[in-house]
């Protein structure tokens, strides 16, 4: 990987605000080392898990080598890093006694998936062997997995801001790859499927439910409801690809378009109003979800409602949005709080 400054100087340009990168023809190039060291150490740091024999986290990032950069070559970005991490965690067992140990990374980069990268959990030396140690290896690692998904999410999205310069015609060109129809989606579209057809001819009736949920996150109703209609923020705290039209009647798309669905009424800072649905439920149906923000002085409480949930998936879709709505949030941008 070519390291930072050593492109060749005929093909980076500066990125100016007379728009003289027409049509975003040279390379332009933007150092993210910086950013991504205070930005690993945030979402590292954090890591804390407990179990039966108690609970470890981590203490100290000690290593952080490597570099990061981003590459905007004729509108299309692209993305270079490639980081060496060890860390120092402590596992405290329920009786208090306490074990140090070690976490290695050896190559977080752009060219291994991030589910691939390798991440070594050991005791320090002469520590005596604790189960805690296993505690760290499986549910420390799939955290500390997580924090590094965010980082990569994080710096696609909140770094890249102002990498595509305007064109000759004075528009942005839009960088978001889009999100491919799976087979059986294409086949419903066409009407291929003669079992689909028929369910939707027939208009089969399921029982539905209806379910609530409520939490409180630690920021302002303006800053909550942003997260929620902002593209560029579901995708850093669901991990993946995302569309989001924030308008009366706009589409979204979540999770690599295992949720769909279509904004119904939009209140700023006070309610969100959404037709909404799991890929797997029965087509066509969607239940309706309404999300109400009140401010509680330094704190945001979210009150959930939801009407025509399919009676065979409340659980699943409780778990969902507790896990990928308001977890990832509080994960992603700091705003843990207490469960209700």
């Amino acid at each position: 990987m070519a390291k930072w400054g050593e492109g060749d100087p005929r093909w980076i340009v500066e990125q100016r605000a007379d728009a003289t990168n027409v049509n975003n023809w040279h390379w332009t190039e933007r150092d993210a080392s910086n950013w991504s060291t205070e930005r690993l150490k945030t979402l590292l740091l954090p890591v804390r898990v407990e179990g039966e024999e108690g609970a470890c986290e981590v203490t100290e990032v000690s290593k952080l080598d490597g570099e990061a950069s981003i590459n905007n070559r004729k509108g299309k970005l692209i993305f270079f890093y490639e980081w060496a991490i060890k860390l120092a965690w402590t596992g405290t067992s329920k009786t208090g006694v306490k074990y140090k140990g070690y976490v290695e990374i050896p190559n977080l980069s752009d060219e291994n998936d991030v589910d691939e990268v390798e991440i070594h959990v050991s005791l320090a030396k002469d520590e005596p062997d604790t189960n805690l140690k296993t505690l760290m290896k499986q549910e420390g690692a799939k955290k500390i997995r997580d924090a590094m998904k965010t980082y990569i999410s994080t710096l696609k999205t909140e770094f890249t801001q102002g990498m595509i310069l305007p064109t000759v015609n004075g528009e942005h060109m839009d960088t978001t790859p889009p999100v491919a129809p799976k087979a059986e989606d294409r086949k419903t579209a066409t009407g291929s499927s003669p079992a689909t057809s028929q369910s939707k001819s027939i208009g089969v009736k399921i029982p539905t439910c209806k379910i609530s949920l409520k939490d409180t996150f630690l920021t302002s109703p303006e800053e909550l409801y942003r997260v929620f209609v902002t593209q560029e923020m579901v995708q850093a705290f669901t991990h993946a690809q995302a569309t989001m039209e924030a308008d009366k009647g706009g589409k979204f798309q979540l999770l690599d378009g295992s949720v769909t669905g279509e904004f119904v009424d939009l209140v700023p800072e006070k309610q969100l109003v959404m037709k909404w649905r799991f890929k797997s439920w029965p087509a066509g149906h969607f239940a309706t979800i309404t999300l109400n923000f009140t401010d509680k002085g330094g704190e945001t409480e979210v009150c959930l409602e939801g009407k025509g949930i399919p009676a065979s998936e409340e659980e699943r879709t409780k778990q969902g949005w507790q896990r990928y709505y308001f977890e990832g949030i509080k994960q992603t941008f700091g705003y843990g709080a207490r469960l209700f």
